[in-house]
């Protein structure tokens, strides 16, 4: 186990098991801790996101960040390709959604203290891994979704290959055209759609969803719709659009949305300790 320690935060490297294998992360803890999260995987093969870990702890929120199954040090097998369907088939989302759960099961007894919240922080494919996790597992209490849908795993992928990788697809389409596409469609592949609305429906934990106006990868204003009807509901759910911003709203050089999350889970760690 190494260990080591930056002024604001320590770093530990750490493994534990899920489903038959080894996984292999990093907890990072800051010197006063406000909550803890445990970061989720978009689609890609991810190791540990040590950049957006360390951003988030010098904030004083504790990390776990763990290489994804078949990544870096991390055992099991990467399932891919990136666009296709065993990357976001429903047994390869389950089982990820069980890594996830581990990771905070592991996390928490390494917390000094134990009643520090911990939730989940992910990026893209999460949102459909988020929800599973946390309906399954009462020791995460919040949400946190940069990008993530709220629709099934195939109205995604109609969106993904209408939108084709045009960066420039909002100017020439409509919200209509778009809708219209993801509902008649037909589907390139075959297989059992994950919709992470039938979770969403039984969480009563907080979440808060991080969307670019921009994204072509999903269809942002559709997915705000849903949440507003689940929020109508009486569901906790929260969202903040940014209008210039495309997919990739947690990178390191975009600061807002980084910033509201921070925000966000101390305000729901400190509501969730009293």
């Amino acid at each position: 186990m190494t260990f080591s320690q930056s002024t604001d935060f320590t770093i530990q490297d750490v493994k534990f098991e899920s489903q038959g294998v080894i996984l292999s992360g990093s907890i990072l803890t800051p010197k006063k801790v406000s909550a803890a999260v445990v970061i989720v995987h978009g689609s890609d093969p991810v190791k540990r996101e040590m950049k957006f870990a360390k951003r988030l702890a010098s904030e004083g929120i504790a990390v776990l960040t763990y290489d994804k199954r078949g990544v870096g040090e991390s055992g099991g097998i990467y399932v891919g390709p990136s666009v296709g369907t065993n990357n976001i088939d429903t047994a390869n989302l389950n089982l990820l959604s069980q890594d996830a759960s581990q990771a905070v099961n592991t996390f928490q007894t390494y917390l000094k203290d134990k009643k520090t919240p911990i939730g989940l922080v992910g990026f893209s494919q999460a949102g459909w891994i988020i929800p599973i996790a946390a309906s399954k597992n009462p020791k995460i209490k919040f949400m946190v979704l940069f990008s993530c849908p709220t629709i099934t795993t195939l109205e995604q992928l109609r969106f993904q290959f209408y939108t084709n990788g045009n960066n420039n697809f909002w100017e020439n389409h409509t919200e209509t055209d778009a809708r219209e596409h993801i509902k008649n469609d037909p589907d390139k592949y075959q297989f059992v759609e994950t919709d992470p609305k039938k979770s969403l429906n039984i969480l009563s934990i907080p979440g808060i969803w991080l969307f670019g106006e921009k994204d072509i990868q999903i269809p942002v204003k559709l997915c705000i719709d849903q949440l507003n009807t689940m929020k109508a509901q009486g569901k906790p759910f929260e969202y903040s659009l940014f209008p210039s911003l495309g997919h990739n709203t947690s990178s390191g050089d975009i600061i807002v949305p980084f910033d509201i999350s921070v925000q966000w889970i101390k305000e729901k760690a400190l509501s969730i300790k009293k």
